[in-house]
């Protein structure tokens, strides 16, 4: 095969994909199709046959005595901002508004990625109970359509993040 033909089969790696690299840590990519709705460019809705409750998004929010803090879900649940208020020592949590999120972050909606977020930022971070029955589950890698799948337990751990009910 030329080197050219090889370079189309393989997607070129993220910041994310070589911060796992580096840590030793497996992990698969997948690139899913995406759409622009208004000024936000997004996934779309078929998943290329991945069940949504495999993939999680990550959401950045505020909480009152913590600032910054990240919380990781199932792509087809809801957050509890109560839930993850308690688990996070805050009296109340809310999400960062959409024009300060990628200052806050360094992602741009859609991209968001706990493990981005950790090792540029620190920020704490939240990963629904639901992860660590599930073992491989898919976030983001950075770039909008771009994920990977990852051992929930290995993510946790590079993220020094903790498992815990923040879903309704």
């Amino acid at each position: 095969m030329s080197k050219k033909n090889k370079k189309k089969d393989q997607l070129g790696k993220t910041l994310v994909e070589k911060i796992l690299d580096k840590a030793n840590i497996s992990y698969q990519q997948y690139e899913f199709p995406t759409e622009t709705e208004g000024d936000v460019q997004q996934l779309q809705v078929d998943h290329l046959g991945v069940d949504e409750h495999h993939i999680y998004k990550t959401l950045a929010l505020i909480g009152n005595k913590t600032g910054p803090l990240v919380g990781v879900l199932p792509l087809d649940e809801h957050l509890s901002y109560k839930k993850l208020a308690k688990l996070s020592g805050n009296k109340k949590v809310g999400m960062i508004p959409l024009k300060d999120l990628e200052h806050t972050t360094g992602y741009q909606h859609g991209a968001n990625t706990p493990v981005g977020i950790w090792e540029t930022k620190k920020f704490p971070i939240f990963i629904n109970e639901s992860a660590k029955q599930q073992g491989q589950i898919l976030v983001s890698s950075g770039k909008i359509g771009r994920s990977i799948e990852i051992d929930a337990n290995d993510l946790r751990k590079l993220v020094h993040g903790t498992f815990g009910e923040i879903t309704e």
